[in-house]
């Protein structure tokens, strides 16, 4: 049995490296924020959730937020450690959907402390404010329940309140699906990625850039599949297309949200089997429109 830290560490290199419209990826980052990050990221947070079975949560993704600030300068993974640590606290003899619901309803108020302080650690963009259990005040309820709190404007607290229905159900499954299909982790990756954005706006774009922006971002993610992605060279021009406008100045927009999701799936399906290691999947198949 592989350890959980370096199952994190995969699947956070893969999601990184996969070439996500709008995204960082090997080939394209951002002025403030580089592939390099991403990597460093994925390696500082694997001792620390490879033990979070065990520890309370909140600690966990507190420590993990430390370790990678430690080292990178800027927010490039709070999603992701609110997404896997819950995950990652699963002692191994279980399965996620045994053991998930029990870590999710042992979360406390010190649980819920330690996340906001992971949160004002990592500065992320767009909190703005809220009436009930704001980041920027003491909380006065579990981590469950705050997140519940937060889950009609946040698709990460969506998964706490819904024992990540999401990630097990739809993401993780499609994700599985599409290899199946085209055999190339890239492409079933990014294909996983374009439907859950097509699904659902990103709720980092909300945050940012409000509802009609985040709309417009799904229906032209949408419209990729329609013109045949990954399977027609019209597909793949729109493709492109989509791509040019998320990262163009005037627009920029990163549906980070969703790349989020992407690295819980890619470790769930790494620690229950579906994917292993060795990789018996080519990266690259597929990919042959650059």
């Amino acid at each position: 049995m592989l350890p959980t830290g370096l199952l994190v560490q995969t699947a956070c290199i893969w999601e990184a490296t996969a070439r996500k419209p709008g995204n960082v990826h090997r080939y394209d980052d951002f002025t403030d924020l580089t592939y390099p990050d991403f990597l460093l990221s994925a390696a500082a947070i694997a001792g620390v959730l490879d033990a979070a079975p065990g520890r309370p949560l909140g600690q966990t993704i507190l420590e993990a937020i430390r370790a990678t600030r430690s080292i990178v300068s800027t927010n490039t993974n709070l999603g992701i450690v609110l997404l896997l640590a819950p995950l990652a606290a699963v002692p191994r003899h279980q399965t996620i959907r045994d053991g998930l619901p029990a870590v999710l309803a042992g979360t406390t108020i010190d649980d819920a402390r330690a996340v906001y302080e992971a949160i004002r650690l990592a500065t992320p963009g767009g909190l703005g404010e809220v009436t009930e259990q704001d980041m920027r005040s003491e909380p006065t309820a579990n981590l469950l329940a705050v997140m519940g709190l937060a889950q009609d404007r946040d698709r990460i607290a969506q998964q706490y309140a819904n024992d990540f229905f999401d990630i097990r159900e739809i993401a993780a499954p499609g994700i599985a699906m599409a290899l199946d299909r085209w055999a190339g982790l890239e492409v079933a990756i990014v294909a996983t990625f374009l439907a859950e954005l097509a699904d659902q706006p990103d709720s980092l774009i909300v945050r940012k850039r409000g509802p009609v922006v985040a709309t417009e971002v799904s229906r032209r993610a949408e419209a990729v599949f329609r013109a045949g992605w990954p399977d027609s060279d019209l597909g793949w021009q729109e493709f492109h297309l989509f791509d040019t406008w998320l990262r163009s100045p005037s627009v920029r927009l990163n549906p980070g949200t969703t790349a989020d999701l992407i690295a819980a799936s890619l470790f769930l399906l790494l620690r229950e089997g579906t994917i292993s290691l060795p990789s018996l999947h080519s990266w690259s198949a597929g990919w042959n429109h650059d």
